[in-house]
Order: C-alpha cells, then structure tokens, then sequence
C-alpha cells in the first residue's frame, strides 16, 4: 500500500510550498508576463513609456526574411547538435558499460565538459579550430582555403555545432550509462548464451530498454540547443560571417540590446517559447509511442 506523507495542520503544507511558488513566480512567470506586455507595446529606448501596438510586433518580425532565416538556422543547429551529442554518448557509455581497459577513469573524465562554462568552451574551440593558429591550420597548409569560420558560413555552423555538441555529450553520457546498468544482467547474459553478438544485444536488448532515456535526452537537448547556444555564438562567431550563425536566441540579443528594440526582442522571445513548447508538445505526441517504459 502507498504511503503518503500528511500533516495535522493544514497551513504546515502550504507553508512548504509558498517558498517554490515564489520562486516559479518570480523567475517564470513574472518575467514571462513582462516579456508578452512588452511584445504588445512598443517600448520607448531611453525610456518614455510604452506605446500599444497590440500584434503590429509580430506582423513586422513574421514578415522579415532574416527571422526565418534564423529560424531555420536554428532547426538545422538544434537537429545536428542533438544528433552528434547522443550518438557519440551512446557509444561512450556503450564502451564504458563493457567495462573496456581504462573504463573507469573515462566515466570521470567524460564527465567533465558539461561543467565548463560555455564561454570558456567556445573560447577553446575558437583557438582550436582557428585556421590560422589552431588544429586546423595544419590542414589549411595542406588543402590552402579549406577551413576558415571567418568567410565561410558553413565552415562557422559546423564549428559552433561542434562545440554545443561536445558540451552536452557529457550530460547525455551520464544519462546513458546510468540507464545501461540499471538493465538486468541476465538479459545480457541469456543473449550471449543463445549466441547474440554485442551488436545485436545492443539493437535487440539494450536500445527498447533505453528509449525512455533517449526520448527523455532527446527532449532536454532539443530545449536546450534553442535557448543555450547563446554563450558558444557569441564568443566563436557573434553571428556572423553574414548573419550565418545568427539563431533564434541570438538574434533576440542582438536586437534587444544591441539594436535597441526591446518590444521586437520580447516578441521574438515570445516566439521562440511558442516553437519549444511546440515541438516539445509534438515529440510527446509522436516519438513517445515507441516509448517502452517496461
């Protein structure tokens, strides 16, 4: 029989949790507010007041082709970085589960990049993959021309793809692993004897046990790839070259702060809430079927 916690006083559970609804109201749902009153008004630079525009905010950045822009641009981020980071933190913790020579200090080590900031990350990716200085000059020695973020827009996308994706293959590999050993031995062990390779006990066995982590990782990373790319784009390429790097979340900095317009930058922000909730809303609604939860 479940049990369930239960208090002599009634104002004992609610004084639990006034703290946890201040908190949601204070850093959610009062700036969310903030951020539709001002997608609504128009909002003065240097002060003055606001002036009601009602959906006039919406109607100019939906009729901007370099907003759809942005929004592709960050669909095609969002689908390539998540892509690399779960793949490679699959295979990761694959190896590691196995238990393979030097498995243990890999599970520390791999570990480690999701706990750098992302402007130290993408400071060390900027030098790394510099064509001038970086591992890639090498390259350029060889093949002159071939790499350069600087001119290229696709050399940039991929570079900033790489970073966010090294960053979050941590997160996914503690995830991951975490969900292989929880799969009973015995499994594995009945597999091997009936003559499965380690192959086919991953597609088999090991992957429809591991779908409620995927679906969960796949979820968590997509959310995040729209709204914590900021860090790496500013510092790698601030954007550019020509706008090549320009996401969704960037392009709300950009215009709020740099651009002064702060109604433009909140009905962007607004936007940019709708489309996570959306896709988030779509993966429950198709991937989770495939979901086995037992």
């Amino acid at each position: 029989m479940e049990k369930r916690a239960t208090y002599r006083q009634w104002w004992i559970g609610i004084g639990f949790a006034i703290p946890q609804i201040v908190l949601i109201f204070t850093f959610f749902y009062w700036p969310a507010g903030q951020a539709v009153y001002w997608s609504l008004t128009l909002q003065q630079p240097w002060g003055g007041g606001n002036i009601w525009v009602g959906l006039d905010n919406f109607r100019e950045i939906l009729s901007d082709p370099n907003y759809w822009a942005s929004v592709w641009r960050s669909i095609v981020f969002a689908g390539f970085s998540t892509a690399i980071a779960m793949i490679c933190a699959l295979l990761l913790a694959v190896c590691v589960d196995r238990e393979l020579t030097g498995s243990r200090l890999y599970r520390v080590v791999l570990i480690w990049p999701y706990g750098i900031a992302a402007p130290a990350l993408a400071l060390a990716f900027r030098f790394m993959l510099a064509p001038q200085a970086g591992l890639i000059a090498f390259v350029n020695d060889v093949w002159p021309g071939i790499w350069d973020p600087g001119l290229n827009g696709t050399d940039a996308m991929i570079s900033v793809i790489a970073a966010f994706s090294w960053k979050y293959v941590g997160y996914d590999f503690i995830f991951f692993l975490s969900a292989l050993q929880s799969i009973p031995r015995s499994h594995i062990e009945a597999a091997a004897l009936d003559g499965a390779g380690v192959l086919r006990r991953l597609v088999d066995i090991q992957l429809p046990l591991l779908t409620p982590t995927v679906f969960f990782l796949l979820v968590i990373d997509i959310t995040e790839s729209f709204q914590d790319s900021f860090g790496i784009v500013d510092i790698m390429t601030a954007g550019g070259p020509a706008r090549a790097t320009e996401l969704m979340v960037y392009k709300i900095y950009f215009d709020g702060f740099r651009g002064l317009d702060y109604s433009g930058a909140a009905a962007q922000s607004i936007i940019l809430m709708i489309l996570i909730m959306g896709l988030t809303i779509l993966q429950f609604r198709f991937i989770e079927r495939r979901v086995h939860y037992k």
